[in-house]
């Protein structure tokens, strides 16, 4: 009997030591760290505007009022803190029927609050819809501009183009171009 009782208490031994061995403590582990680095890339700045534009008609010594049409700017550089700048030039709205009448060269431009904004950035107007529009010639007026942008931003605005027709216009039709640039 005795030896049975080793026999027991030797194997029940046995099995904690194998017990152990399988839920015993683990392994010291290791660990690695991977730096890891991406580039954002900037865009351009850019600008958009309708193709052609027809104000109607009107008669000598009338005046013409009329949208453009949406002129947006899209600055895609993805910087912070930038700022752009919209302008507004024309030339000389020649008759194409009489060549040999005075081009009309008085017309304003009024860009009026934005239609849509996207991104951060202070979107400020060249010309609120309230204040005096700004005469329109071959000199650059600010339409719209854009400050303390954060990344990507764009702004769209409808300027209002008033052309004043003199009394001594001669009748046919008239065309010009009104040029936007951005920087």
């Amino acid at each position: 009997m005795n030896t049975a009782k080793s026999l027991s208490v030797l194997s029940a031994g046995a099995m904690l030591a194998l017990t152990s061995v399988v839920v015993g403590p683990a392994g010291p582990s290791e660990a690695a760290d991977t730096t890891t680095t991406f580039t954002v890339s900037g865009g351009a700045l850019g600008i958009s505007v309708p193709v052609s534009k027809d104000l109607g008609s009107g008669a000598a010594a009338g005046t013409l009022s009329a949208q453009l049409g949406a002129v947006t700017v899209t600055d895609n550089r993805a910087q912070l803190g930038a700022s752009w700048t919209a302008q507004a030039s024309s030339t000389g709205f020649t008759n194409t029927t009489v060549t040999a009448a005075d081009p009309i060269t008085s017309a304003t431009y009024a860009s009026g609050v934005a239609t849509a904004t996207t991104g951060i950035a202070a979107f400020v107007p060249g010309q609120l819809a309230n204040a005096l529009p700004a005469p329109l010639g071959a000199t650059g007026i600010t339409a719209f501009s854009a400050s303390a942008t954060t990344g990507n931003n764009s702004a769209t605005w409808n300027p209002t183009v008033v052309v004043t027709i003199p009394a001594q216009a001669i009748q046919g039709r008239y065309q010009g171009v009104i040029t936007h640039s951005v920087s």
